[in-house]
């Protein structure tokens, strides 16, 4: 039993860092229908975000806390600018946004290596963060993965408080479900669209900050993760935030007891198995869109 619960809490921190990477994907893919391959390196900014702040920074605690905010705005204002350089003339081209957007990363990536170095590098976790709590029965929390839980709750929070409750999210949600008829009322969507970018990017250097807590820091760390943050959102269904919640949480903790009961690459083989027969099942995902659109 004990076993059981260390591995489902593993499974949790996993499914936190998922639904970390994949909220912005969830308001850029669901929005816009944009494939963004270089959201990954969004993450990688992020990341590197955190490293040059601790250069600067000498307390790892201050330093995580200034990251966080800077962090988001860096990887925002780069995702805007793509937005604006590029992805719009291209919102009804899905195909040509996937193959502009990995170009893009393979750039961001080549310029990571001239500006830091191919080699991987470090940062110092708080000592707050390097502990584990124990709550007894021989299960232990590693400090590190629940500050990830917490920061991906809390960006959960604020995002569906900004959909449900300001009017930016109303606008957002009005170009969700019918952007011709949003575009006609009156609600300037190509802004709307640049707005969510941003976010959706800043989310992502977000997700970097806390991935310098679990792994060190590359030019390619974030090709390692936008495959199964892209399974989140396709899984829980497109744009839908409840979706993407249920589903990366549930992936982190199927894929972590597969990989103690057999290795991790077979666990990546099952739960690839296991998704593509779910879309084959319910190939809208967990959860659709509903409009009283009769289209």
């Amino acid at each position: 039993m004990t076993v059981i619960l260390n591995q489902t809490f593993t499974g949790i921190s996993i499914g936190a860092v998922l639904l970390l990477i994949a909220l912005g994907l969830t308001l850029t893919f669901g929005q816009m229908g944009v494939i963004n391959m270089a959201h990954g390196e969004f993450i990688m900014t992020g990341a590197y975000t955190t490293y040059v702040l601790q250069k600067s920074i000498s307390s790892a605690g201050i330093s995580l806390l200034v990251a966080l905010p800077v962090a988001f705005v860096v990887a925002g204002l780069m995702g805007a600018l793509l937005e604006w350089l590029l992805i719009r003339r291209l919102y009804t081209r899905p195909l040509d946004t996937l193959l502009v957007t990995w170009g893009v990363s393979l750039m961001l990536q080549q310029l990571a290596r001239d500006v830091f170095g191919a080699p991987n590098v470090q940062t110092h976790a708080p000592d707050l963060l390097t502990d584990n709590v124990s709550v007894g029965g021989g299960i232990t929390l590693a400090n590190s993965r629940l500050f990830i839980l917490g920061l991906a709750l809390l960006c959960v929070l604020a995002l569906t408080l900004i959909l449900r409750t300001t009017p930016l999210g109303r606008r957002i949600r009005a170009v969700v479900q019918n952007r011709d008829l949003a575009e006609v009322s009156g609600i300037a969507t190509g802004r709307v669209d640049r707005i969510t970018f941003f976010i959706g990017s800043g989310l992502a250097g977000v997700a970097g900050v806390a991935l310098t807590l679990v792994g060190p820091i590359g030019p390619t760390m974030g090709t390692n993760y936008i495959v199964d943050a892209f399974l989140v959102v396709v899984v829980g269904g497109i744009g839908q935030l409840k979706g993407s919640v249920i589903t990366a949480f549930a992936l982190g903790v199927l894929q972590s007891v597969l990989e103690y009961s057999t290795t991790v690459s077979v666990a990546k083989v099952v739960v690839l198995v296991a998704i593509v027969a779910f879309l084959q099942w319910r190939p809208q995902g967990l959860y659709t869109l509903r409009t009283r659109s009769l289209a």
